[in-house]
């Protein structure tokens, strides 16, 4: 049985192949078309997935599309001609594209894949992600919780799974929501929704939640663990161009300018820069403050709906997905600060994640199939072959070393991390999810207070401010972070929980550890990524630090690489000092 899961039309498009109840392959639409965050149909995700398992489009017996658009469309609708006519801009707007495009995904899908239509099957957006966070678990029983911006009508929802049965039994409806109410602050704060949110939580550090009691105005909780919040302030239900109100900005002051730089007395500044005046450290120290709280009663709302529905449920065990389980900050604290055990996230938890969700939603539940797969690591993408690398390299005439020995090639590689230099690492199936987790990744020794701004401002070329990742040989994670019996969970897998590094041990590890202490840490496991592993163990072996800093490997405004080629590109547009591709390393000219 083949189920092929599809995502697209709103964010981050991906394809994800299902065949006997076991995942095949996953990814973002992104990585091939090289247009970040693509949310066109994923030809050629979709593409991938059938090559990897050797089938063509003929040979699916479903497929399935992560959500139900005449919901959508109804919500869309009804919610426009409510707030008539302030949201007549966004009716005709949203008219225009939905009578076009988004209206008619069945035939768009009949047409596109030449498929019968009795092929073609619909889950619904937040059963989508609760079928991907439960039926990717290793839990024969857990609580559900999914939070994001808006899915048809819903923003967030719980229930419960039960061994191959999913029972979602509460909502919050559009326009509430905690994902369009971070979003509205990621906006305030200068950044692009949907893509700066992981800015404001880098952000967040450097202030201190002094603006939360006037964040609570605009937020109300229940009871039964669902929240409304004040309509008044926001203006996402009837503005294409405005998420907040002049309300909000009576509140809050006006908004940071898009692209103005960043800097508190604790920043800092890179040394090319010119000195900043008080006046701007205050006014940057404010939206760090604004960050902060934001931040603060984000996670404050996700322990009310936590605590609730453990209340509800009395399972032990939790599974977290939509896009605002990506807060590693918030996850960290559901796991110590809830009744909750254990908790699942899938790698992939925002809209690309859907597809995923929607396949093994058809398999295990609508074909009442068992479930026999867990999502252990999030290596689910393309891989390229040494005659594909080394055709490449030759065809470029790009001077190369080649190992036969894996062990010389990774000697040689911890030996560049212990001189500082910076890696552009290759290696592999590209990861599943937005973060890199050693495939397709940058790295560089933790150890140099200097490497955060060395690859932040001359590597990345991004905002000097922004966090690094640790990875850390599982075996040895809690010498270097407060994380009591981490190797249990499988967040730290995926990058998805920020921690306290030790004290005692931050003056060893700068540059992967945050202004507030903590770190975004990723275990490493010899099962799951055996090279990789074996590479942060001779880093270790050379300076007694298992982990090295890692960041995904890609420049400002691109997606993270997937080809040989992609890599060598940025390799030379950046200041990258080495590029390891499979086992072929390429170094810069002197």
């Amino acid at each position: 049985m083949r189920v092929l899961g599809i995502s697209c039309f709103y964010h981050d498009a991906a394809a994800a192949l299902v065949v006997d109840g076991q995942l095949v392959a996953a990814a973002e639409e992104e990585r091939f078309s090289r247009r970040k965050h693509d949310s066109d149909f994923p030809r050629l995700a979709v593409a991938f997935c059938l090559q990897r398992a050797g089938i063509s489009l003929g040979d699916v017996d479903y497929v399935v599309f992560y959500e139900k658009p005449l919901l959508k469309f109804e919500r869309l609708l009804l919610t426009q001609l409510a707030n008539f006519p302030k949201a007549a801009g966004v009716f005709s707007k949203a008219m225009l594209t939905w009578i076009k495009d988004k209206l008619w995904v069945k035939a768009k899908l009949v047409s596109i894949l030449d498929l019968d239509p009795a092929k073609i099957l619909f889950s619904e957006h937040h059963l989508s992600h609760a079928a991907s966070a439960f039926l990717c678990s290793p839990f024969e029983h857990a609580a559900i919780l999914t939070v994001d911006g808006v899915g048809e009508w819903a923003t967030c929802s719980w229930g419960e799974g039960h061994g191959n049965r999913l029972a979602l039994k509460g909502e919050v409806h559009f326009p509430h929501s905690v994902g369009l109410l971070y979003s509205a602050f990621t906006a305030f704060l200068g950044f692009e929704v949907n893509e700066g949110e992981y800015k404001v939580m880098g952000m967040a550090p450097y202030g201190q939640p002094k603006y939360v009691d006037q964040i609570w105005k605009l937020v109300d909780l229940a009871p039964d663990g669902s929240f409304t919040l004040d309509l008044d302030y926001f203006s996402w239900h009837h503005s294409v161009n405005r998420s907040f109100t002049q309300r909000f900005v009576e509140l809050f002051g006006e908004p940071r300018q898009p692209e103005s730089r960043f800097v508190t007395r604790q920043t800092g500044l890179p040394a090319n820069e010119s000195p900043a005046s008080d006046q701007e450290l205050d006014r940057c120290q404010y939206y760090a403050d604004i960050a902060s709280s934001i931040q603060k009663v984000t996670e404050e709302i996700l322990l009310h709906l936590t605590r609730t529905l453990h209340a509800q449920t009395g399972l032990k065990n939790l599974c977290l997905a939509g896009g605002v389980a990506l807060n590693s900050v918030a996850n960290y604290r559901l796991l110590q600060e809830t009744p909750f055990e254990n908790i699942y996230i899938q790698p992939a938890a925002g809209d690309s994640g859907g597809a995923v969700g929607a396949a093994l939603y058809v398999y295990n539940t609508v074909l009442n199939q068992p479930r026999q797969f867990v999502m252990e690591h999030a290596y689910w993408g393309q891989e390229f072959s040494e005659s594909e690398i080394h055709a490449y390299l030759t065809q470029e005439r790009i001077p190369f070393a080649h190992f036969e020995d894996e062990e010389r090639l990774l000697d040689h590689v911890a030996g560049d991390l212990t001189q500082d230099k910076v890696i552009g690492w290759f290696n592999g199936r590209f990861e599943w999810g937005p973060r890199a987790l050693g495939a397709r990744s940058i790295i560089a020794s933790p150890r140099s207070p200097a490497m955060r701004e060395i690859v932040n401002v001359k590597i990345k070329f991004r905002e000097p401010f922004r966090p690094f990742a640790p990875s850390v040989l599982a075996e040895r994670t809690e010498e270097y972070f407060v994380f009591p019996a981490v190797n249990q969970q499988h967040p730290p897998r995926f990058m998805l929980m920020v921690c306290p590094v030790r004290e005692e041990k931050r003056a060893e590890v700068p540059a992967i550890t945050h202004v507030d202490g903590s770190g975004r840490l990723q275990t490493v496991t010899a099962q799951s990524n055996p090279r990789y592993h074996r590479l942060i163990t001779k880093f270790s072996n050379e300076t007694g630090t298992p982990l090295v800093l890692n960041t995904s490997f890609n420049l400002r405004g691109e997606p993270i690489v997937t080809t040989p080629a992609n890599a060598f590109s940025t390799f030379s547009r950046s200041g990258l000092d080495t590029l390891v591709l499979g086992n072929f390393l390429v170094r810069k000219a002197n």
